[in-house]
């Protein structure tokens, strides 16, 4: 396998597109024997951008349904630096079990590893494993091999860099109180009448500021103004946002 993995580092030095990113992680899921194998950048205006071996029409599924915004995986992540196992994410809210049923009837695997990547610029990617299999078989696969992937998520990050490098960052404006928390809370899964119910107004109000900061981020749907939101830091997902009637209790559905 060592050899295996210098081959592909050597093949992402040298990947100028998309196209060949693509064909090595194809490679790399059939060197590690899984299922899948996804490389995910979240750019900063919103664009999905990378590659992978999930079927087409899950992905194209999950782009229809703005699964981004509710993805556990997705979100989770995003306060992690380290290798997170999906077990270890909280499933527990209906929208997230509806979605990980949905997922894993696809063929995505009831099994998953991602790997969060830092870049300049705010950059948020996820390099993720999946496999349908056992507990204790992908534990040992996990534990075998998470230094080898690891290594290879930031090449393949690396190289989407490269691949990107023509892009300049755009200049975001800042987001009103009420904006950010509007966008906060449905970043974290709520649905906009929850939302508008926590911050105390209506939905056409709410409506007014998701599109005010829609507008702001230069964003062409909600879903892309939430994931621009996250990766210029403008929003966190963590903790309840803080309104302008004090601190809210809750905990983001995904509570990871």
């Amino acid at each position: 396998m060592g050899q295996n993995i210098q081959s592909l580092i050597g093949q992402l030095d040298q990947a100028d597109t998309l196209d060949d990113l693509q064909s090595i992680i194809l490679t790399l899921r059939d060197q590690f024997r899984i299922d899948h194998a996804v490389y995910h950048w979240i750019s900063s205006d919103g664009e999905q951008f990378g590659c992978g071996t999930y079927p087409t029409d899950w992905v194209q599924t999950y782009v229809d349904n703005d699964y981004l915004r509710v993805d556990p995986v997705v979100i989770g992540c995003y306060q992690r630096f380290h290798p997170v196992d999906w077990k270890r994410l909280d499933w527990s809210s209906k929208q997230a079990r509806a979605f990980q049923k949905e997922a894993i009837a696809a063929g995505v695997g009831n099994q998953g590893m991602s790997i969060p990547i830092r870049g300049p610029n705010g950059q948020y990617a996820l390099f993720t494993v999946s496999h349908t299999c056992a507990d204790e078989e992908w534990e040992t696969f996990t534990e075998g091999h998470q230094r080898d992937l690891i290594l290879l998520a930031h090449y393949f990050n690396k190289s989407a860099l490269k691949i990107a490098k023509g892009r300049k960052p755009e200049i975001v404006k800042s987001l009103s109180r009420r904006e950010t928390d509007a966008l906060t809370y449905l970043a974290m899964g709520y649905g906009r009448g929850q939302v508008a119910e926590m911050l105390s107004i209506s939905e056409h109000t709410l409506r007014v500021y998701i599109e005010s900061a829609r507008f702001k981020l230069g964003a062409t749907n909600t879903t892309h103004a939430v994931a621009k939101a996250i990766t210029e830091g403008l929003i966190v997902i963590g903790g309840a946002a803080r309104g302008t009637s004090g601190d809210w209790p809750g905990k983001a559905p995904n509570g990871a």
